[in-house]
C-alpha cells in the first residue's frame, strides 16, 4: 500500500513556494497540481516514478544537487520507486 510522504513547506510568498519532501520507498505525494512552474531540487539521489491521470507512468532518475524545471498545470503524482529514502525541494515560482 502507498502512504503519503511528509511535505514541509518551508516559505510561502507573493513569489515563490518552497516545499521539501521526503520519502521512504512506496511513499507518494499524491495526486496534485502545480499552478505555477516549478523547479526540482533533489537532496538524494533516487528513482521515482510520476504518474499521470490516465495512469502513464515515467520513470525518473534523479541526482542530488540536480535541478529540474517542470511546468504547472499538469495533474500528477510521484512515487519513490528505489529501494532508499528520497528528499527533494520543489520551488513554485509564482
Amino acid at each position: 500500500m502507498t502512504t503519503t510522504a511528509r511535505a514541509d513547506v518551508q516559505q510561502d510568498d507573493e513569489r515563490v513556494r518552497v516545499t521539501r519532501w521526503d520519502f521512504d520507498p512506496g511513499q507518494s505525494t499524491g495526486r496534485h497540481v502545480h499552478a505555477y512552474d516549478y523547479v526540482v531540487v533533489p537532496l538524494t539521489d533516487g528513482c521515482t516514478d510520476v504518474i499521470l491521470p490516465d495512469g502513464t507512468v515515467t520513470p525518473s532518475q534523479l541526482r542530488a544537487g540536480a535541478s529540474y524545471s517542470r511546468p504547472g498545470g499538469a495533474e500528477h503524482e510521484v512515487v519513490n520507486a528505489g529501494d532508499a529514502p528520497l528528499a527533494f525541494v520543489e520551488i513554485e515560482l509564482k
